[in-house]
């Protein structure tokens, strides 16, 4: 077993990635354009109140124009959405190309074709090394039924298996 004074990045990387994830889309409008990024590390927090969180990396250069959102919307992608995981990732290029979105009033950005949409408010971040924990309230949700979604393991996206039960 390697210890902290031992880790070697690469490595670490690979074992974080063997925990399968769910993934979500962080977007919202700015100015009229969809402003939006992938994230991995989506969890919900706490019923009551209300609660989601996600994690972000310091260097990020969509964050900051996030971050001062009135209402994000979180889309939690669907099997369908293995290329759009892809180019929301991406650090350059049109990162919605082929996707259906949908903005409430208050510029919530939404997926088509997601299991599920939070409409959220940023409350809180807080500092966690080369990233930050994003915890954010949720003013309101919609569950997509039969949408099945997709899952990162092993830095791919792959589909869950039909339930043969």
């Amino acid at each position: 077993m390697t210890t902290p004074s031992t880790f070697d990045q690469g490595e670490l990387r690979n074992a974080f990635g063997q925990f399968p994830s769910g993934v979500v889309a962080v977007c919202a409008e700015i100015d009229g354009t969809p402003v939006g990024m992938a994230a991995s590390s989506f969890v919900a927090v706490s019923l009551e109140p209300p609660l989601v969180a996600f994690c972000v990396q310091n260097t990020s250069s969509t964050w900051p124009r996030l971050r001062a959102c009135q209402r994000i919307g979180i889309s939690v992608l669907g099997e369908a959405h293995d290329g759009a995981a892809r180019t929301l990732a991406a650090k350059t290029g049109d990162r919605f190309a082929g996707l259906t979105l949908r903005t409430s009033d208050d510029g919530a950005v939404f997926i088509e074709g997601a299991t599920t949409w939070l409409d959220t408010t940023v409350t809180e971040e807080v500092p966690a090394g080369d990233h930050a924990i994003v915890l954010m309230a949720v003013n309101s949700f919609e569950v997509l039924q039969d949408v099945a979604p997709i899952v990162f393991h092993g830095s791919k996206f792959r589909k869950l298996a039909a339930d043969a039960g």
